[in-house]
């Protein structure tokens, strides 16, 4: 049961794809402009409320002051992500700062001796489900998780502090212009605040497994060639910007025209599922092994150096070389090995094109060299010449 709930809560608050985070940046610059909007159109919600409906000049005033203060934080982080610049504790700041600036906007009430509003406020209240709403936006379980339980801890304690420090239906409080304290109504606040961040956390556990689905490999489970593309360019865009190395391998088994024609295309399928369980097996989390096309893989491998690459791919070209493959027929094994070619950057070139090229160039280089081996640098010879 422990290892199961382990298993359960690392799922929850697993790191996002980096495929998704990327996309979190435009969603975290999405949030920021929706700021500026609502921001602009909350101005209007106090003048609207005055001529309509009777709402007090003090909320009017807070409600200003909030939209005034969300206007600012909308800029500086529109500022901040337009220039790229993300790091893994942005989201989780950016929304606490939201969700605080709610809650601080119903404290006040409590300075200003206006306990009623903060527990029954018709304007402020509702900024939790846009703060809670907007995590959705930045595809990361772990936001919506420490989102929610942060909005509900801040005004849970905000309407026990009221209701201990006030006799909220006492007569002097009459007309009770905002109608009287009851915890069944605090409760249902508090469960509907839970609801919309447990909505929020679906839609981004949705959207990771659409990812998945779309993005898999559906013979051997490695990744996609799309993807692996879409995480190349993210990562050496990271290297660059934290001036890390990155090195990328390209994979291919060896002599498997010849092995699809003397057993069947089956035995071919189970030798590229042998060879995608032994990458899995193989790697970090933090890298991305996928099937490039056919035979041939590829494996991206931030923060290591073509050295340390190397004799990770080396583990792999003896595990494929030391595990024998049965084929369903007649009992019999077949053996496959691999040739894989390694470039990395910033040493063998920046450009994500110019890497793939020579480490493709490399690994041919291996097949010539007599296969079942891995190339990581030296003088690459240019052929044309088939050496699958």
């Amino acid at each position: 049961m422990n290892r199961r709930f382990r298993n359960f809560f690392a799922l929850l608050w697993s790191r996002p794809d980096p495929v998704l985070a990327q996309a979190a940046v435009a969603g975290e610059l999405l949030v920021a402009k929706v700021r500026l909007g609502l921001a602009t159109l909350l101005l209007l919600i106090p003048l609207l409320d005055s001529l309509f409906f009777p709402v007090e000049p003090k909320e009017a005033i807070v409600g200003l002051s909030l939209t005034g203060t969300t206007f600012l934080v909308a800029l500086i982080v529109y500022f901040v992500i337009s220039r790229e610049y993300n790091p893994s504790w942005f989201s989780f700041a950016s929304t606490s700062f939201d969700v605080t600036l709610v809650s601080s906007a119903l404290a006040l009430f409590l300075f200003m001796n206006e306990p009623h509003t903060a527990v029954n406020s018709k304007v402020v209240f509702e900024g939790y489900f846009l703060v809670i709403g907007a995590t959705s936006l930045r595809y990361d379980k772990r936001v919506c998780i420490s989102t929610g339980l942060l909005a509900f801890g801040q005004y849970f304690a905000i309407v026990y502090f009221a209701s201990t420090h006030w006799d909220l239906n006492s007569p002097k409080f009459a007309p009770y212009p905002y109608g009287m304290f009851g915890w069944s109504n605090q409760v249902a606040r508090l469960i509907i605040m839970l609801t919309a961040s447990a909505l929020s956390l679906a839609l981004v556990s949705r959207s990771q497994k659409l990812l998945q689905l779309a993005t898999r490999d559906p013979l051997t489970g490695l990744f996609s060639r799309g993807y692996v593309d879409d995480r190349f360019a993210v990562e050496l865009s990271r290297a660059r910007r934290y001036g890390t190395v990155l090195t990328i391998a390209v994979i291919d088994a060896d002599r498997f025209k010849s092995l699809n024609d003397t057993h069947g295309h089956q035995a071919g399928d189970l030798a590229l599922r042998r060879i995608g369980e032994l990458l899995s097996d193989s790697f970090r989390q933090s890298d991305t092994a996928g099937r490039y096309g056919g035979e041939e893989f590829v494996v991206i491998l931030p923060e290591t150096d073509i050295a340390a690459a190397q004799q990770k791919l080396e583990c792999l070209r003896e595990s494929v070389a030391n595990a024998p493959i049965a084929l369903a027929t007649h009992g019999e094994q077949v053996q496959v090995t691999i040739s894989a070619g390694l470039a990395s950057f910033p040493r063998d070139g920046e450009d994500a094109a110019e890497l793939f090229a020579l480490a493709d160039e490399r690994m041919f280089q291996a097949k010539r060299e007599g296969r079942n081996r891995v190339v990581a640098g030296g003088e690459v010879v240019l052929s044309t010449a088939d050496s699958r």
